[in-house]
């Protein structure tokens, strides 16, 4: 897989490959840039210097192994979780906008974390497609049947729905989990997890006999816990 990931960057291979070595074979990192030092190497980098970029990539690698080790129970490599954030890194680096006025830190934390999210969902549906294909009985001509063969249905709409029937468990845990009073009452009323239909915030304070603002409030508490559930 490394091999691939170095090979799919190009221009990128050699560095890459020196700042992934360099993360897996030692415990002591470069210490961040300042937000003075990162403006000024991220304008010589848009200007088309090679060695800025490198700067950037190292003085960013403890982002990279701090974001890695969140993932350290998912299963995969800890060289290839490694190998995927450093990607992410350097794709923040190259698309960064420095006239945003935010950190480069906090732009490619999310960069990081979604090239690793990425791969991690692309790896369990791919799972889910071989569980697909392994052979579960034999038909009346003595041919290997696998549950994909009974379900008759394309690949790609099989594996939607169950990675749909999936996340909706989980969403269904996390409310029973998390929410409280209202705030659940609200959430199954609102986008209608009760009997399909899904009331407006008018409606529903009308039932509860509150205001609807105070409906938006509860509705935007309980979506933001629902969100930090489920991204845990």
């Amino acid at each position: 897989m490394f091999t691939q990931l170095l090979f799919s960057f190009g221009g990128f291979a050699k560095p890459f490959l020196m700042f992934t070595g360099y993360i897996s074979s030692t415990n002591s990192f470069p210490k961040p840039l300042t937000k003075e030092e990162e403006e000024y190497y991220l304008q010589l980098y848009k200007k088309g210097d090679e060695k800025a970029r490198n700067i950037l990539i190292e003085r960013n690698l403890r982002l990279v192994a701090h974001i890695v080790k969140k993932y350290n129970n998912t299963g995969k490599d800890i060289d290839d979780l490694i190998s995927i954030g450093t990607i992410g890194l350097i794709k923040a680096i190259s698309t960064f906008d420095l006239n945003k006025g935010t950190r480069l830190a906090t732009y490619a934390a999310r960069c990081i974390e979604n090239e690793i999210l990425m791969t991690i969902r692309a790896n369990k549906k791919s799972k889910i497609e071989v569980s697909l294909q392994e052979p579960i009985g034999i038909d009346k001509e003595g041919n290997e049947i696998s549950l994909l063969d009974i379900l008759g249905s394309d690949m790609d709409d099989i594996l939607d729905e169950v990675h749909l029937k999936l996340q909706i468990k989980k969403l269904y845990q996390a409310i029973n989990k998390v929410l409280k009073g209202r705030e659940k009452i609200i959430i199954e009323l609102r986008y209608g997890l009760i009997d399909g239909g899904c009331k407006t915030q008018r409606e529903i304070a009308n039932m509860l006999g509150i205001s609807r603002s105070y409906v938006s409030r509860i509705e935007k508490r309980a979506i933001d816990k629902l969100n930090k559930a489920l991204n845990n």
